[in-house]
């Protein structure tokens, strides 16, 4: 009877290690979090205030931050639509359908994160810049991408594009293809089958991926930072703003603005974290309750 409780005991504790371990564990990841993350994000709100709120609040007057806050948020707005086209398309290819070259598409999508940014940065100006392969043409037609806007979103776009693919293709695998082939078999179109069948199954793992996605566009600095120029009020991005701040020695402003974007990581934490518990408390509440049954109504409503 002792035996078979603490057996019971052993499974729900998930481990048979003593407890001195999982709380030395435990302590060991908390203090880690506390020195490269808590501190760090601490240090940097407590040097944008550290001359006052007023002089904080100044940081954020000039043209050049307006600016900079403006073609971040534009480079965000352009880059989460087309990775999110994009990453339904890829996973959809890449999760239901068999083809040749499938492996490589998959090595494609997951090019960005082997590659340096700068590295990104640096092929775009390979590829559009004044010396580059197009870069002639695009002069002779007064078409301007490095050191302009449409550059900074390419680059951007380029070091983004991962993220929503990689949380939609496993999930899309781990459902398979039956509830679609089901829809088809009832009648519905593609387009039906999509809205009705697929999208609600990968819509916690969508936001998700787009909340990821819309984080590092925002913060996105080596990539940017090469196909920009940095000019001042024109091809800055929040990121840069604060570099160029930092190294004129105006070091309160320079914290100002990275605590926006140290804020706006916050946010976007806090979000993740309700995304997260949103999907717990959805696929809980699934396990509960008996398969609902295709019908004609459901897939062509």
């Amino acid at each position: 009877m002792n035996h078979t409780l603490s057996h019971a005991h052993s499974a729900r504790a998930g481990t048979t290690e003593p407890a001195w371990v999982k709380y030395t564990l435990i302590a060991t990841a908390l203090g880690f979090m506390a020195l490269f993350l808590l501190l760090p994000l601490a240090a940097v709100f407590a040097e944008a205030f550290k001359k006052g709120t007023s002089v904080f609040l100044e940081a954020f007057a000039e043209p050049d931050a307006w600016s900079a806050i403006r073609l971040t948020l534009l480079t965000a707005a352009v880059a989460v639509p087309l990775n999110l086209v994009f990453g339904i398309a890829a996973a959809w290819a890449i999760a239901k359908y068999e083809f040749r070259g499938k492996a490589f598409l998959t090595t494609l999508v997951d090019l960005p994160f082997s590659i340096s940014p700068v590295v990104a940065g640096l092929v775009y100006v390979l590829l559009f810049g004044a010396q580059g392969w197009f870069g002639p043409w695009l002069s002779a037609h007064d078409i301007k991408i490095i050191f302009a806007v449409p550059g900074i979103i390419l680059a951007t776009v380029f070091v983004t594009f991962p993220f929503i693919a990689r949380e939609l293709i496993p999930l899309m695998q781990a459902q398979g293809t039956d509830e679609e082939q089901a829809a088809q078999v009832l009648g519905a179109s593609g387009w039906q089958t999509f809205w009705h069948v697929t999208l609600p199954n990968i819509k916690w793992g969508l936001i998700y991926g787009v909340i990821l996605c819309n984080a590092r566009a925002m913060g996105e600095f080596g990539a940017v930072s090469v196909v920009s120029g940095h000019i001042r009020g024109q091809t800055n991005t929040m990121p840069l703003h604060v570099e160029i701040l930092y190294n004129e020695y105006q070091s309160v402003a320079a914290f100002a603005v990275a605590s926006l974007l140290a804020l706006l990581a916050l946010v976007t934490l806090l979000v993740k974290s309700f995304v997260e518990w949103k999907f717990e408390r959805a696929e809980k509440a699934a396990a509960t309750l008996p398969p609902e049954p295709f019908t004609q109504d459901k897939v062509t409503s």
